[in-house]
């Protein structure tokens, strides 16, 4: 006979808690979080795998249960599977916070890690290991934000490093390929290779002009706008790598 535990005797452990209040009532399961991203992006359909306990609490970490008639007036029924998918639904994700203060720091280490990969020293067009890009970070006085992705927050990093820390920094340059009709060329040559860093190529062929360039990588759109206007279907661009960075005696990519 399975024995029934006083509700303030109940042990959740690694709980997150979806919290919902409505009807003057306050209205929480818990869960696993990973698993409430997942059942709202509808990769999970199995609530048994998201909550912890299939129940509908007032207040989760003291253990108080939803009584049937505040769940009838709030939700209009006392199905349990009804209430919880509602409550997960339009319920806020609650967050602990030596949860938040771990998920804040993966999230930094993923954003180190990404600049790390994108950017280089100027003097030397090598990589920085992601424990000096941590450290820099912290110089500069870069806060992670909890409610976004690490990707979209690299960009506003690479640019509080270059205005707020010591370290000397710079995207790594992409190495890219134009060709082009010769005639073409005659008109557009100079103004396609100033916005390069450095030439590693330039020939003109009978028909066709070719250049590989390293440039910064926000002259890539500039570069595919005038190809697309000046010589439109007649202009090829090709990117080769997107980071170009040293490597012992040469360049890798």
């Amino acid at each position: 006979m399975p024995i029934n535990q006083p509700s303030n005797q109940i042990k959740l452990t690694n709980v997150s808690v979806v919290r919902l209040r409505k009807a003057g009532k306050r209205f929480e399961v818990a869960c696993y979080k990973n698993k409430v991203q997942e059942w709202r992006n509808r990769i999970e359909t199995n609530l048994d795998d998201v909550l912890q306990i299939a129940n509908v609490y007032t207040n989760v970490s003291k253990g108080e249960l939803a009584k049937s008639q505040e769940l009838q007036k709030a939700f209009g029924t006392t199905d349990i599977n009804t209430i919880v998918e509602e409550i997960l639904k339009k319920g806020e994700l609650q967050v602990g916070e030596k949860e938040r203060e771990h998920d804040l720091s993966s999230v930094r280490r993923e954003i180190a890690t990404l600049v790390a990969e994108k950017c280089v020293d100027p003097a030397t067009q090598r990589r920085y290991p992601v424990g000096v890009i941590e450290k820099a970070m912290v110089e500069a006085g870069f806060s992670a934000r909890p409610g976004k992705n690490a990707k979209s927050q690299v960009s506003e990093c690479i640019k509080l490093l270059q205005t707020e820390s010591k370290l000397p920094i710079q995207r790594a340059r992409m190495r890219i390929s134009i060709s082009m009709p010769v005639a073409d060329s005659e008109r557009l040559h100079d103004r396609i290779v100033e916005t390069a860093d450095t030439v590693e190529k330039d020939e003109k062929g009978i028909e066709r002009w070719e250049t590989i360039l390293l440039i910064d990588p926000g002259q890539l759109r500039v570069l595919n706008e005038t190809l697309q206007k000046e010589c439109p279907g007649r202009g090829q661009l090709e990117t080769l790598s997107f980071a170009a960075t040293a490597s012992g005696d040469g360049v890798t990519v």
